[in-house]
């Protein structure tokens, strides 16, 4: 099959890979409809974040199950399923509390930038739709394997109720979702932090009702005044930079809530600072499953289309241009044709 494989900082490949098997009886086998390439990627991309060996990418997917092994029940052979990109057993005191991402038994889902993956722990990290979905429903759905659902738990985490003032800091595809997830969970005004006029419509058809173009002190400026000097009742970041983070904790209100969903790269806090701000703070890695039902649920009646964040679609052989106009911010997201 084909797959992509990072080698190091700017060098990532498509080529001709080992098809996956069944390792364990808990273990699905997907034939990828659809997969992407996720900003957490331009991380390792960039050389940010190291790479010590050639590695299979991609943690994005959605499918048509394939293989199943003996113990597996809860999705079958031909089902169309999404999954999250850690796998989770479901069953654990932290899946039972919605962080399947902090699972006992969590295993990270890698290797999906192909043509068939292997999801272990299959019962806990699949959810199969009820009859095969409409192709124009594919992209939605693969957005919900990760970028739907990270923005969903930052605007969850952030607290975000009916009436609420919420800034997203970020306008990747995670911040674009975090504004649509503010908007269905009832946030009467919200405010997009971008430079960028394609990110900005977005934002808009997702439901902000204002833009910030300013950034670090400047942009929590903007915001107080904004909002009467008050700050926003909740705040989503969605980055994972320093200035990031401190913009988001700036913007908020005393009492108000910080999400932080961005992969920290460079992030350091000040205790004496967050002590006298009387900010919740609250993020990590995503837990994708706990909100799939859901998310599933809201794609195929068509009241959100997260799909949308897919500016560009290249077939899977062009991974390497894939990451490079993400990189070069030519894209929003690149959607691969497996």
């Amino acid at each position: 099959m084909r797959g992509a494989v990072i080698y190091g900082a700017h060098d990532v490949r498509a080529e001709e890979l080992p098809m996956p098997k069944i390792l364990e009886p808990t273990d699905v086998i997907l034939r990828l409809s659809a997969t992407c390439v996720c900003g957490s990627d331009l991380w390792p991309f960039r050389g940010i974040a190291k790479i010590e060996r050639p590695t299979p990418f991609g943690h994005e997917y959605c499918g048509i199950v394939e293989e199943v092994g003996r113990d597996v029940r809860s999705v079958k052979r031909g089902q169309f399923a999404v999954g999250s990109f850690f796998a989770s057993d479901n069953t654990c005191p932290h899946c039972k509390l919605g962080y399947q991402t902090s699972c006992a038994h969590r295993q990270l889902v890698g290797g999906a930038q192909a043509q068939y993956l292997r999801v272990p722990l299959a019962d806990g990290t699949l959810v199969a739709t009820a009859e095969m979905p409409s192709k124009d429903h594919i992209p939605s759905l693969l957005a919900a394997s990760d970028v739907l659902g990270t923005g969903w738990f930052a605007a969850d985490a952030a607290n975000v109720k009916p009436g609420a003032t919420v800034a997203v800091v970020g306008d990747g595809a995670v911040g674009l979702l975090g504004v649509l997830s503010a908007k269905q969970l009832g946030a009467e005004r919200i405010i997009a932090m971008s430079r960028h006029d394609a990110r900005q419509k977005l934002a808009r058809e997702f439901g902000a009702t204002d833009i910030v173009t300013e950034r670090g002190d400047d942009g929590v400026a903007r915001i107080k005044e904004l909002t009467k000097g008050i700050g926003a009742d909740s705040v989503l970041e969605c980055v994972g930079t320093n200035e990031s983070m401190h913009q988001a904790i700036g913007a908020c209100r005393p009492g108000g809530y910080v999400s932080y969903v961005g992969v920290p790269h460079g992030v350091t806090l000040e205790g004496a600072d967050l002590f006298f701000r009387h900010v919740h703070l609250h993020g990590g890695p995503a837990p994708v499953r706990r909100y799939l039902p859901t998310l599933i649920d809201l794609i195929l009646k068509d009241r959100i289309q997260p799909g949308k964040v897919f500016d560009t679609t290249m077939p899977l052989d062009r991974v390497a241009d894939a990451y490079r106009a993400m990189d070069e911010r030519r894209a929003i997201k690149v959607l691969l044709q497996p």
